[in-house]
């Protein structure tokens, strides 16, 4: 049996606790070194080889910073990559193949970045062995009679170009400066400059500084600039974040077209329909996130996603998630309880500089989930801001006024330089602490190991876990949630789905959320508010409707139709004027068909 010890550095405090790990570790009662400090360090060590796995230190540990996970034995020989003595450990590495998207499908934190990393050349893998790294000619005889031998034979000789888009744009401001289109220009190797902004609806920011563009705007400026290059191998890191249901169709079509150029394409992705519609095959990569992961061999792209949807790698004779995750087939839910208490809104006209957005008047139920679709830059975030009472003039009071609200916001900001706990004490000072928090918040969205953190050193889907929960713990008549599922993986957002359902049934609440992925937003709301218009120039905000009407109304003027898959259920995006394409279409049926038995 293999052995996997982790031990988290940031939340190790040996002088705080009197170290109960070595105390209490069975082997070093009878002096083997199995737990110590080696006085070149100030935190424990934890030999693995020696270590029985008995998991004792693990209930010690006050601060939850120690794991041990047993493996089986065979995997030690297939370690791609550690990071050091009780960090985090990959096994295997995918395989990316010539003119085929290859697509990556697993939890945040079992190394999906960190296997892109590898590939793409920026970490250069070390078998496990971080004391003595091997050489390029160690690693190729690792990898010998797989495709991967070429690929790091070449790799090692800089005679693979790699065109890569790291995951949080957010951050390319930093480093990049001038105008979209001198950053376009500039990376423009193939002379398709006008083919990309039109595909991925550039033209009108082009003149804008990098520095001002919002997420989504960031996010396709990265995948052009990406597809710019002359490449043989393309790496996309989470394409789809901040992008709309249109946006990620095209986004999906530019990243496919790569692949025509006898280029190797990988895409990680979370949102399942997107990776649906881009890959040709998949590999998952599954194990404890921040502590190990495991990469599966290939799988066909259906077969591939449904198999980590059941949880269960048969091939493999691996389960990696207790309860499949399902998708039923029902139809739109409609509201059965007449509720007495109301809130609405009037028809309203807003103005941001050149940007108009008009208000249909309209109305929520308490305890009803009131989705918003629509493009972006239609107004969707000045709607939200406008009920919240933010960036209003005098003129603009929210009608919402009067009430307790809860906001959390689409970009979140790191101003806050505390610790985690510190931040959930203050905003949510009568539950924190309590059964209720943790079993509502903290053990559902694995926020144990983040409560010693400081904010400043989360990445974005721990940022976003710490905003969903900072907004929904507090005590509130009115919740606002923009773009909740923003770099969260398909666990993760279906935990969220179901935890505003409770939230707005269990507090009798009003909930408002803006959302890009359809399959989340089919499972929060009760009814839809669909945005339209001409993005950054002008947009309506329609007055809610159900479910059904939402869906067919928002995808119709996208001209996207889903279908089910017969084994799992889940949405799937159909081709354009495919057959199935067309049936839905005559009907008007653009979402809620039943899947179609095999049998």
């Amino acid at each position: 049996m293999g052995r996997v010890a982790i031990l988290d550095k940031e939340l190790c405090r040996p002088k705080d606790c009197g170290i109960p790990c070595i105390k209490f570790c069975p082997k070093v009662r009878t002096r083997v070194e199995t737990i110590k400090i080696p006085e070149s360090e100030e935190k424990p060590v934890i030999t693995e080889a020696l270590c029985t796995g008995c998991g004792i230190c693990i209930k010690k540990c006050p601060f939850e910073s120690i794991t041990i996970v047993n493996l089986p034995e065979e995997l030690e020989g297939e370690s791609s990559h550690r990071f050091g003595q009780n960090l985090f450990k990959l096994y295997r590495l995918p395989t990316p193949q010539l003119g085929i998207v290859t697509g990556l499908l697993g939890r945040n934190g079992t190394g999906k970045t960190t296997a892109l990393q590898v590939l793409a050349g920026e970490l250069k893998p070390n078998m496990g062995n971080f004391n003595d790294p091997p050489e390029w000619s160690e690693i190729i005889r690792h990898y010998r009679g797989s495709t991967l031998q070429t690929y790091f034979e070449k790799l090692s000789k800089n005679k693979l170009k790699i065109s890569y888009k790291p995951q949080y744009v957010d951050k390319i401001p930093k480093v990049v400066k001038g105008k979209v289109t001198d950053l376009l220009t500039a990376a423009d190797e193939k002379n398709k400059f006008k083919d990309l902004i039109e595909s991925l609806q550039l033209n009108e920011i082009l003149d804008r500084q990098i520095g001002v563009l919002s997420g989504g705007e960031l996010q396709r400026v990265a995948i052009a600039a990406t597809a710019s290059h002359i490449a043989d191998v393309y790496i996309f890191d989470e394409p789809s974040s901040h992008l709309d249901v249109s946006q990620r169709i095209r986004a999906s079509k530019t990243i496919r077209e790569l692949a025509k150029e006898d280029a190797m394409v990988i895409v990680a992705e979370h949102d399942l329909a997107m990776l649906d519609y881009l890959s040709d095959q998949i590999c998952l990569i599954y194990g404890e996130p921040g502590a190990y992961g495991i990469v599966s061999r290939v799988h066909g792209l259906g077969a591939g996603i449904n198999t980590y949807l059941g949880g269960f790698i048969s091939d493999e004779n691996m389960r990696f998630r207790s309860e499949p995750i399902k998708f039923h087939f029902k139809p739109a839910r409609e509201l059965k309880v007449v509720r007495t208490s109301k809130i609405g809104w009037k028809d309203k006209l807003l103005r941001r500089g050149d940007f108009e957005l008009k208000i249909n008047s309209g109305e929520i139920s308490q305890g009803e989930v009131v989705g918003i679709l629509g493009p972006n830059g239609i107004g969707k975030t000045t709607f939200i801001k406008f009920l919240a009472g933010i960036n209003g003039s005098d003129t603009e009071e929210s009608p919402l006024k009067g009430f307790d609200l809860s906001y959390k916001p689409q970009y979140i900001s790191t101003e806050y330089s505390g610790e985690v706990r510190s931040l959930f004490s203050s905003l949510a000072s009568s539950t924190y602490g309590t059964d209720k928090f943790e079993t509502e918040f903290v053990r559902p969205l694995g926020l144990n190991k983040l409560l010693d953190r400081n904010l400043r050193d989360l990445s974005g889907g721990e940022l976003q876990r710490i905003a969903i929960t900072a907004c929904l713990s507090r005590n509130a008549q009115i919740y606002l949630l923009d773009e909740p599922s923003a770099y969260l993986d398909v666990e993760e957002r279906l935990i969220v789905a179901k935890l505003m359902r409770k939230i707005a049934e269990d507090r009798a609440a009003f909930v408002f959320v803006v959302e890009h992925d359809i399959v989340a937003q089919d499972f929060i709301s009760d009814r839809l508010m669909i945005f339209d218009g001409d993005p950054g120039v002008s947009g309506f905000a329609h007055k809610p409707i159900s479910l059904r009407n939402g869906m067919n109304s928002f995808l119709s003027s996208m001209s996207i139709t889903f279908r089910r898959d017969p084994d799992s259920g889940r949405p799937r995006v159909n081709k354009f004027d495919s057959k199935l394409d067309r049936s839905q279409k005559d009907i008007g049926e653009y979402y809620y068909v039943p899947a179609i038995s095999r049998d």
